[in-house]
C-alpha cells in the first residue's frame, strides 16, 4: 500500500523561486474575473495550504498575510479578509502538515477540505458582518472543487523535485 505520491520516490528539494512562481500563478489565476464566479476555487488558498503543508518554514502566515492583502487590494474586498482568511488556513497546514503528509493524496483531500471551508466561512463572515448579503449554499461548492484538485495539484507541484530515476546495478538505493 503506497502511502501518499512521493512516498516511493526521493524528492530534491523544492527551489524558492518555483515557490514564487507557483504562488504568483495562484493570484494571478484568481485575478481571472472568472475566478470570482460562486463555484470556482480560491486557487490562491490551495496553493498557500499546499506550501504549507509541505513547506511550512518556508511558506508561513507571514507569506499567507502578504499574498492576502494582495488579494483584497485587487479584489477590491474588506481590506484583511482574505489576509485573515490565508493567515487561519497557513496556520491550521502548518499544524497539521506531519498529519496530512502521513495519508494518501484522496485522504490528504479530505484533509484539505475543512482548511478551505474554513477560508470560505471566514470571508463570509467578515463580509456578513461588513453589511453583505448570502450568496447562498453554491458558495461553498468551490472548497470541494478545490479537495477534488488536490491530487491533481499536488501531483504538478511536486513534478520538478523529482529525482530522474538513474538505476545502478551495483547500487540498490
Amino acid at each position: 500500500m503506497q502511502t501518499s505520491y512521493s512516498s516511493s520516490r526521493i524528492l530534491l528539494p523544492v527551489r524558492p523561486w518555483f515557490i514564487a512562481v507557483s504562488l504568483l500563478v495562484a493570484l494571478l489565476v484568481n485575478l481571472v474575473p472568472m475566478a470570482s464566479q460562486l463555484a470556482v476555487p480560491d486557487s490562491l488558498a490551495l496553493v498557500i495550504i499546499f506550501w504549507s503543508v509541505r513547506e511550512p518554514r518556508r511558506v508561513g502566515m507571514g507569506l499567507a498575510f502578504i499574498l492576502g492583502l494582495a488579494m483584497d487590494v485587487a479584489d477590491a474586498s474588506l481590506l484583511g479578509q482574505h489576509a485573515l482568511a490565508y493567515v487561519l488556513a497557513a496556520y491550521g497546514a502548518s499544524s497539521l502538515s506531519r498529519r496530512i503528509l502521513w495519508f494518501p493524496l484522496f485522504q490528504q483531500a479530505l484533509h484539505v477540505f475543512p482548511l478551505l471551508i474554513l477560508v470560505q466561512l471566514v470571508q463570509l463572515c467578515v463580509r456578513l458582518l461588513a453589511g453583505g448579503e448570502f450568496p447562498g449554499l453554491g458558495y461553498f461548492v468551490g472548497p470541494c472543487l478545490g479537495a477534488a484538485l488536490w491530487p491533481v495539484l499536488t501531483f504538478f507541484l511536486l513534478l520538478p523535485q523529482h529525482r530522474p530515476v538513474d538505476r545502478d546495478a551495483n547500487r540498490p538505493l
